[in-house]
């Protein structure tokens, strides 16, 4: 699991990405470089990770399910995602 303060660090950024994307929009139609080097570097898109969202982990993560392939093991196993079966043959 991942420390807290790494998970409240990305919920900073993802706002911060949320807060200024009209503006980097906008600043990127307009070609004006020099007003996209005075935002904030975390609102880029970028320097987001995709991250479990039940555990934190940063790998493995699978973008369909929005969790991590050990979790989502975990809980395919125990039947908790819909439409998910092991298979057998």
């Amino acid at each position: 699991m991942a420390k807290e303060s790494i998970k409240a660090r990305d919920r900073k950024k993802e706002a911060a990405v949320a807060r200024y994307a009209a503006k980097r929009a906008a600043l990127k139609e307009a070609n004006d470089y020099i007003g996209l080097d005075k935002l904030p570097r975390n609102a880029s898109p970028v320097r987001l990770h995709n991250r479990c969202k039940l555990t934190g982990r940063p790998r493995g993560y699978m973008r369909k399910f929005g969790i991590n392939r050990v979790t989502f093991r975990e809980m395919a196993g125990k039947g908790l995602i819909p439409g998910v079966t092991k298979a057998s043959w």
